[in-house]
């Protein structure tokens, strides 16, 4: 009895508990910091009239209708490579949702707690087409550009120790940087995630045809927004904001159809879109907060459709990004 008391008494605690620091200073300022990359045509780049483009940038945008009931409440904050995590370590921004890989130095020396991977991709090298190279084994002796502060650096030292050849980096700092050396032939080659690779080349190469991605993929990069340790409400709001994006869109739940989707007698989709409250509350956040995230922003293959799915200049294919339903790696824990 006395234990069931207990249990009851802490089940009163957690209903009332704060939303944290870091909910209550984006509703306080009545917008969400978002740290997003520099200028990564598909991931997060400003367009012609200022406005920001991309998949990072959506999830941002998921983030903010979930806590503020506004998909436009952002502020973008660009970050180069080597800023991002400082930014966020700093409280400068409150979500960094750039291009980052989770890895393990990175969640536990740099006190980031990393959400669920948005995008799984992995590094690869881009060379010119007249150079006459069909494999990254060919590259012995070659420059090779890459930023600072990212994983591709060492990861290009430990390929080479492994096939036997010699590379040499080239590092640049900011994305803008490299793509200018690289695409002027600073660099015999230039190598990041190959989606970043796919990016550039059709938004910086004066002649995309001109350039090829070689066929390696040597490391696994899963690319994923980042939260400061201490404020698990916080992250509680990013996980369940992303995997509400896989969950929807395994539901069958679009932009387009979501008001028609309230009348849904599938009892998951009703605690998604808030027709039957606590999912919400669970979370600090209004019943609808579900509802708000999808007709705004649309769920994840929406997402990636738009912003890099093959009808994009990228033309990235979905691969290890569809559904796990579809054989992929997207997948979510139930909404119950």
């Amino acid at each position: 009895m006395k234990m069931w008391l207990l249990a009851l008494g802490l089940c009163g605690i957690a209903s009332v508990a704060s939303a944290g620091p870091t909910m209550d200073k984006t509703k306080s300022a009545g917008t969400l910091r978002c740290g997003v990359s520099t200028g990564l045509a598909g991931f997060g780049a400003p367009d012609g009239k200022g406005g920001w483009k991309g998949l990072d940038v959506d999830v941002c945008r998921a983030v903010a209708a979930g806590v503020l009931g506004d998909a436009t409440k952002v502020t973008f904050v660009p970050l180069t490579s080597s800023q991002r995590f400082p930014a966020i370590q700093s409280g400068e921004v409150d979500l960094l949702s750039r291009n980052s890989t989770h890895t393990l130095s990175r969640d536990t020396d740099l006190g980031l707690n990393f959400g669920p991977a948005t995008f799984y991709d992995g590094q690869g090298f881009m060379v010119k087409s007249s150079l006459g190279v069909t494999s990254a084994k060919g590259l012995d002796g070659a420059s090779v550009c890459v930023e600072p502060g990212s994983t591709a650096e060492l990861n290009i030292q430990d390929y080479a120790r492994k096939v036997g050849i010699t590379l040499k980096p080239i590092v640049i700092d900011s994305q803008a940087n490299i793509e200018q050396a690289f695409f002027t032939g600073r660099c015999d080659a230039y190598s990041t995630d190959k989606s970043s690779l796919a990016a550039s080349r059709a938004s910086k190469a004066s002649d995309p045809g001109e350039y090829v991605i070689l066929p390696e993929t040597i490391s696994k990069e899963p690319l994923s927004p980042a939260v400061r340790h201490g404020d698990d409400e916080w992250l509680d709001i990013v996980n369940w904001t992303v995997w509400l994006l896989f969950s929807a869109e395994e539901k069958g739940i679009t932009s387009q159809n979501v008001d028609e989707m309230l009348k849904s007698t599938d009892p998951e989709i009703q605690r998604m879109l808030g027709v039957v409250p606590g999912m919400g509350k669970a979370l600090h956040l209004d019943d609808k907060w579900g509802y708000n995230v999808i007709k705004q922003v649309g769920n994840y293959g929406e997402i990636f459709n738009r912003n890099v799915g093959p009808d994009t200049p990228l033309k990235l294919e979905r691969g290890l990004n569809k559904l796990w339903s579809d054989g992929g790696l997207m997948y979510s824990p139930p909404f119950i």
